[in-house]
């Protein structure tokens, strides 16, 4: 999912952009109602076009499909789905259980999730997540590479009746099942396309809570929806999704008693994290990784070659040690490799992949940035958004590591952009020129997507267009395997592609961080780093 990243001045300095929130008693309007910090999403809140942190917390509360990431374990466990059967791990049928319903009462069938995926993968819906649809027979006709669609609906998708339905995939994909508690499968209900605009602007789903009002800049409010039909009902009264453009705000509000919950501790507040909230903050790991992507579209950086030799070099002169001890306080981790460790071994993780590559090493480093030329111009100046995640921090700490190293204090610069959505737009648009910061939250707890929403040609999150046959190749033969361990085996020969190319230097693990008031318990976080909102209870 695209990028985590989350969200000075003085106590409720947001009250003006918040005019429907209370500055004191951090309750909200109601007694069971929990207020977060937030930042606006990128897009819209609409399943298929939700691939960043912001936006996903709201589907994870708005929706339910066919399976969903167990909050502790990460594990894809049925939800709708009554059970996914295959014999070849190509050609699936999906039967659903019954009773469930959208909150508008629509009852949800399998026509609920052909739709709702038939619209993801067409074309001209422009979905930020129709990538997520190529395994479908039929995503050829519907969604091609060039030209014009010869096809509407994905060939692979029939409707059985309303509680089964039949997926054909254009190859073998056993761990496919596995994927499909991503947004981007949640079912939609017919109001979506009979009034879209209206349901854009307040939408419906099948999920513990319903969307009470939106005021985008300001915030979202989430209300529990009584006559959940799922498992896991929500035990408060609603989430008030607060929107901060600083974290340190938050947790200023946080600390002041206006705010409940923040699930983003800044960096500068992390020396005094512990003594402010004692056992109310959370450090656990999570499946987050961050990175300096490279605009491989840009002369200057893309191409092998040289080129590569100069990206290995700036991942050599980049202390990773040094800056998750000083600036992060062990809430991140040297990375070694382009997944996470919360993948464990059978998820794909493998400690080293990168090789000396990710090694600090300045001497080396130097070497090999003066071999392939020195630095384009002479300097490198490293984008990132400024108004959330204290980045600045760590990005001069990065700067002033390949300054020592290089021997000049003019080397390295920080180039921020306004805001999270600026950036976004930015990136999308190919307008980078040097390397950016890029973050990874896991959408499943597969190395497969670590590796092929990134780094795969045409991908929909491969920010820098980074393109090689090799790899795509080593994916699509991974993905065809029917075994685990050759699957994982494959994925990580694709890794060692990565290595040697550096399309992106991996940077550090990240911890999931929060921190609540004393006024609500049964706070967690799960794998992904986003609070458990549902789980969440107003003492």
């Amino acid at each position: 999912m695209r990028g985590a990243t989350r969200a000075k001045w003085a106590v409720c300095a947001v009250a003006v952009a918040l005019a429907a929130t209370a500055c004191g008693g951090g309750g909200g309007e109601s007694s069971g109602v929990v207020s977060s910090s937030w930042g606006d999403p990128q897009n819209p809140l609409e399943p298929a076009n939700t691939n960043e942190v912001q936006g996903g917390k709201v589907m994870e509360m708005l929706f339910r499909g066919l399976k969903r990431y167990n909050p502790k374990t990460g594990a894809a466990e049925n939800v709708v789905a009554d059970r996914i059967e295959t014999t070849d791990s190509q050609n699936f049928t999906v039967k659903l259980k019954g009773g469930w319903t959208f909150s508008n009462g629509e009852p949800v069938t399998a026509k609920s999730f052909v739709d709702a995926w038939n619209y993801g993968a067409a074309l001209g819906n422009k979905q930020k997540n129709s990538s997520f649809f190529q395994y479908i027979d039929g995503y050829d006709k519907v969604h091609p590479d060039s030209g014009t669609p010869t096809a509407k609906t994905l060939s692979g998708l029939v409707v059985k009746d309303d509680r089964t339905f039949t997926v054909k995939l254009n190859q073998k994909f056993s761990s496919w099942p596995d994927t499909l508690g991503y947004s981007a499968f949640m079912p939609l209900p017919q109001a979506f396309y009979k009034d879209h605009d209206a349901w854009l602007k307040k939408p419906v789903g099948n999920g513990p809570y319903t969307v009470d009002s939106y005021t985008k800049g300001s915030a979202l409010k989430m209300r529990k929806w009584n006559k959940y039909p799922g498992p896991d009902p929500a035990q408060n009264g609603g989430i008030d999704l607060r929107v901060y453009t600083d974290n340190n705000t938050a947790y200023t509000d946080l600390q002041a008693g206006n705010l409940d919950l923040v699930d983003d501790v800044p960096a500068a507040q992390l020396k005094n994290v512990k003594r402010d909230l004692g056992n109310r903050y959370i450090n656990q790991p999570a499946g987050i990784i961050q990175t300096l992507t490279f605009p491989m579209y840009d002369k200057d950086w893309g191409g092998s070659g040289e080129k590569a030799k100069l990206r290995q070099g700036i991942s050599m002169a980049i202390n990773r040690e040094q800056i998750t001890d000083e600036i992060f306080r062990k809430t991140r981790t040297p990375a070694t490799d382009w997944t996470s460790p919360v993948l464990g071994a059978q998820g794909g993780y493998k400690a080293g992949l990168c090789g000396d590559a990710c090694a600090f090493n300045p001497t080396k480093a130097k070497q090999l940035i003066q071999e392939a030329g020195g630095l384009p111009g002479g300097k490198m100046a490293l984008g990132y958004n400024a108004d959330t995640g204290s980045h600045k921090d760590w990005i001069d700490a990065i700067c002033n590591s390949i300054n020592n190293t290089l021997g000049s204090d003019r080397a390295c610069v920080g180039a921020p952009v306004g805001t999270f959505a600026d950036f976004r737009n930015k990136i999308q648009a190919k307008q980078m020129t040097g390397p950016f910061r890029a973050g990874w939250q896991m959408d499943y707890p597969l190395i497969q997507n670590f590796l092929q929403p990134l780094y795969y040609t045409g991908a929909s999150s491969n920010d820098g267009k980074f393109s090689n046959a090799g790899f795509d190749k080593l994916v699509n033969e991974a993905n065809a395997q029917t075994d685990v361990a050759k699957a994982v085996g494959k994925f990580q020969d694709a890794e060692k592609i990565l290595a040697q190319q550096m399309p992106a230097i991996p940077l550090w693990y990240q911890n999931g961080s929060g921190g609540y008031s004393d006024r609500i318990t049964d706070v967690s976080l799960n794998p992904f780093s986003a609070p458990v909102y549902n789980e969440i209870k107003v003492k």
